[in-house]
């Protein structure tokens, strides 16, 4: 049987979603926050980060001012979570230091 190999183009390491180093995760918040607000099922979700929460407090600890509300959302299977946080940038570090 001839099987076709996979893409080598469309690798996933190719991929900045696919890269899952705390370099790579806080650029992707970074730039979805200046974009606008964004909560921790997106941040799972669209961004491929798995703990938005502690991504978030090295963002603060770094100098970004960033600030947290909760909310209720239900998600894609119809189930309701109260207290999801959403998070908006209200200030980047005068320097902005490399994440």
């Amino acid at each position: 049987m001839d099987k076709k190999k996979a893409n080598q183009k469309a690798s996933p390491e190719k991929s900045r979603v696919q890269n899952t180093s705390i370099t790579a995760q806080l650029a992707r918040l970074i730039t979805r926050l200046e974009i606008g607000q964004t909560d921790t099922f997106t941040a799972m979700r669209e961004l491929n980060i798995c703990r938005p929460g502690a991504r978030i407090c090295d963002l603060r600890n770094r100098g970004y001012t960033i600030h947290t509300d909760r909310i209720t959302l239900t998600d894609e299977w119809g189930r309701k979570h109260t207290g999801v946080a959403l998070y908006t940038l209200i200030s980047q570090p005068a320097e902005v230091v490399a994440a």
